[in-house]
């Protein structure tokens, strides 16, 4: 057996001194508000690309790779990795880094500055896998536009707030089955893939991490009725998940008879409450608008925070 190479051992990768050197050099302070909780333990990040189960044909785009922890990780088994960095001091100086620990690999780097929400195009061939630790406040809705404006994106891993994983993977009738819940299926299967501990980050967060793996579903939602459709009940349906659909989707179609009527036209039972229904069930309600119900509720709600919690101020992890 051969002795592993400087770049896929764990010399290329980022430790603890490592992240911390990097870090001063750069002049970067890690604080909540910049969401700059770096991850500091190598096999963490190997774990990670093997959960994600990463394949070496692979187009990866990172989201958030900070001071690249995970960017190394990925680039020793993938074809090609693109990351998106919002924060210019950050997103100048990963080239270098890649360059000098990977200088083999650079060359299957790529860097988009910018804003993930923004992001409607990448460089290189279309991505097949996400895999991503995401600032934690706004993680779903960045989660929910990736799959959405690449839809090539087969396999997605995420790091995400152990409450919002919870969340993300629930399935009908759990208490944190929610708009997050819904709507990420939309797209795939999801499911728990791990937990992740505090003390593998630079400062250790306040809270849990967890892991969420998505599998893009092999056909799509069985419906007429457009995604923006659907999500504008799952968005209502919730709004007011204490009460009966025929009360919560009152507004949604123009008033709570309208509301039973298409419910009864879906096969739902109108004293249903949200959390109860599957994607496919919302997706039945919204076929049966009423042609006349207003339409002034609210779209496009992926693009913004969908879980609330009481560590909201915890941001992403790098």
């Amino acid at each position: 057996m051969s002795s592993p190479t400087p770049e896929t051992s764990s010399e290329a990768l980022l430790g603890a001194a490592d992240i911390r050197e990097l870090a001063a050099v750069l002049g970067v302070r890690p604080t909540k508000q910049r969401g700059q909780n770096f991850v500091i333990d190598a096999n963490t990040v190997r774990r990670i690309v093997r959960t994600a189960e990463v394949r070496p044909d692979d187009v990866v785009v990172e989201v958030g790779p900070g001071l690249g922890s995970l960017t190394l990780a990925l680039l020793e088994v993938a074809d090609r990795v693109t990351a998106v960095e919002i924060d210019d001091v950050l997103a100048a100086a990963l080239p270098a880094t890649i360059a000098a620990r990977m200088p083999g690999r650079a060359e299957r780097f790529a860097l988009v500055n910018s804003d993930a929400m923004q992001v409607r195009e990448l460089p290189g061939p279309p991505p097949t896998a996400l895999v991503a630790n995401l600032p934690y406040n706004v993680a779903v809705p960045v989660l929910l536009h990736m799959l959405d404006t690449f839809p090539t994106i087969e396999r997605t891993l995420v790091m995400v707030q152990s409450e919002v994983a919870d969340r993300l993977a629930a399935e009908p009738g759990s208490k944190v089955y929610g708009v997050p819940s819904v709507k990420a299926n939309w797209y795939a299967d999801v499911k728990r893939a791990g937990a992740i501990g505090r003390k593998v980050f630079w400062p250790a967060p306040n809270v849990d991490s967890g892991l969420v793996a998505l599998v893009r579903r092999a056909e799509p939602v069985p419906t007429a009725a457009a995604k923006e459709d659907v999500f504008a009940v799952v968005d209502a349906a919730f709004a007011q998940r204490r009460k009966t659909l025929r009360a919560a989707l009152a507004g949604w179609a123009g008033s709570a008879a309208a509301a039973e009527t298409a419910l009864v036209a879906a096969g739902v039972s109108p004293q249903a409450r949200g959390e109860a229904l599957t994607v496919e069930e919302f997706a039945r309600i919204a076929e049966h608008r009423p042609a006349d119900a207003p339409r002034n509720d609210l779209r496009g709600a992926h693009q913004r925070p969908a879980v609330r919690t009481a560590a909201e101020g915890e941001r992403g992890q790098r």
